[in-house]
C-alpha cells in the first residue's frame, strides 16, 4: 500500500495525516457501521458519502479559519486507516480548536485513540501553536467520554439540550485543555513540523 507523504504527527503505533482516495472503502466500513455513527451527526452512511467526503479533504488544509479538517488515523506497519479525528479552527478565535474523533469499532479498547489524540495534541499545542482545545460528548457516549478524561482533559460544563440530532435534543458535556496544562503534563512537546 503506498504512504501518505502528508504526515502532520506519529506515534509508537500510528500516523496521523492526510485522507488519500485509498482510504475511501476502510473510511467507508466505520462510518457507515450504527453502533459508530449512534452519536454522531450522520447516519445512512454510502461509499458514495465517503468518497466525496475524503475527495473535499485532499483539498482541504488543516488550521484553515472557520473550519474543520479530519486527519486519518493509520497504522504505522500497513498504513491502514482505523479511524480519523478533526480540528476545528474557529474564526472568531483562532487560537481555541475543537476537537472530535471517530474510531473503527474492531480497534476500539486498544488505547489507539488515546495514542492518536496524544499525538494530535502535541502538533496542536506544538507546530499549530494553540492557546486551547475544547472537545463536546454526548452525555451517553462513555466511551469518548473516558477518551477525554484519560487525556486529563478538564469537564467545563454540562450543556442540557445544547443541540437537536436525529430528531432528539441532546445533552453534551464539554472538556477542555490548556496549553499551559498539557505542557505541565507532558513537558516537551514533540510534534512534527511541516
Amino acid at each position: 500500500m503506498k504512504k501518505s507523504n502528508e504526515v502532520y504527527c506519529v506515534s509508537d503505533r500510528l500516523v496521523i495525516r492526510k485522507f488519500d482516495l485509498q482510504d475511501v472503502h476502510a473510511f467507508y466500513q466505520y462510518r457507515a457501521n450504527p453502533d459508530v455513527s449512534r452519536f454522531q451527526s450522520w447516519e445512512n452512511y454510502t461509499l458514495q458519502d465517503a468518497e466525496a467526503f475524503i475527495r473535499k479533504q485532499i483539498v482541504h488544509s488543516p488550521n484553515q479559519h472557520g473550519t474543520w479538517f479530519q486527519y486519518a488515523i493509520a497504522l504505522t506497519e500497513s498504513d491502514q486507516v482505523i479511524g480519523d479525528c478533526a480540528i476545528h479552527t474557529r474564526a472568531d478565535e483562532p487560537q481555541i480548536v475543537e476537537l472530535g474523533f471517530t474510531l473503527a469499532p474492531e480497534f476500539q479498547g486498544k488505547g489507539y485513540m488515546n495514542e492518536a489524540i496524544c499525538a494530535l495534541m502535541d502538533y496542536v499545542f506544538g507546530a499549530l501553536n494553540k492557546h486551547k482545545l475544547i472537545a463536546f460528548a454526548d452525555v451517553r457516549n462513555t466511551k469518548s467520554i473516558q477518551v477525554l478524561e484519560r487525556l486529563g482533559m478538564r469537564r467545563e460544563g454540562h450543556l442540557l439540550e445544547n443541540y437537536k440530532s436525529k430528531g432528539i435534543w441532546i445533552d453534551e458535556y464539554q472538556y477542555a485543555m490548556l496549553r499551559s496544562e498539557w505542557l505541565n503534563k507532558h513537558g516537551v512537546i514533540h510534534a512534527m513540523n511541516n
